[in-house]
């Protein structure tokens, strides 16, 4: 019998972060919560257990521990809370996947925040730099996902990275979660990815 491997979720309770908890939990991954609300994280356990009465979840206080569990990572804060998590996991992280869902955007939703020549995703690896970082999940509202996994709908994902291994693990992930995945290139189309929506955030800030 394979291994059932674990994801940790930082940022759990973000709108993206409880999006993708919400459409992992139906499948056979072991679930880690982690986020600073614990009265929203306990909450979203229990929806999530009152969905899914078999996905195994656990809620965790600290991002280091979480990671130190988990195969793959995701973090799911906002973009200016990378610094702090990419130091508090660092030593967990180490060879593992790493994946990035945010949007570079600071906290008045008003402009992309790394230059033209590089992106929160290429700013993690290099914080990260013996993690395998995926960008994924990051050019659709929240809401658009949920839709499309809870549906008959097929929707495109992308996806960027510079291990072909790590990849290709996001690929089967996000095909058994009822995506189209769409390989894009290495982590620098991450660049191209990550503004793909700012405009959308723009008009509905917090969305993503």
């Amino acid at each position: 019998m394979a291994t059932v491997k674990t994801i940790a979720i930082v940022g759990a309770t973000e709108n993206i972060g409880s999006a993708i908890a919400r459409i992992l939990a139906k499948l056979n991954y072991r679930l880690l919560l982690m986020s600073g609300d614990q009265a929203k994280l306990k909450a979203l356990k229990e929806e999530l257990e009152k969905l899914e009465p078999k996905a195994g979840i656990d809620i965790v206080g600290c991002a280091k521990e979480a990671s130190w569990e988990a195969d793959i990572i995701i973090i799911a804060t906002p973009y200016e809370a990378h610094k702090e998590v990419a130091e508090k996991i660092q030593e967990v992280a180490t060879g593992k996947i790493v994946i990035s869902v945010s949007n570079p955007i600071n906290s008045n939703y008003g402009r992309v925040v790394p230059s033209a020549n590089t992106s929160a995703a290429e700013e993690l690896q290099k914080m990260l730099p013996y993690s395998k970082v995926v960008k994924t999940f990051n050019t659709q509202l929240a809401s658009k996902y949920i839709s499309a996994a809870f549906s008959d709908q097929t929707r495109d994902v992308f996806i960027a990275g510079n291990n072909s291994d790590a990849v290709t693990t996001v690929f089967e992930l996000l095909h058994v979660a009822g995506f189209h995945p769409i390989i894009s290139g290495d982590l620098s189309v991450s660049r191209t990815l990550e503004r793909l929506q700012l405009s959308i955030q723009n008009q509905m800030p917090g969305a993503l």
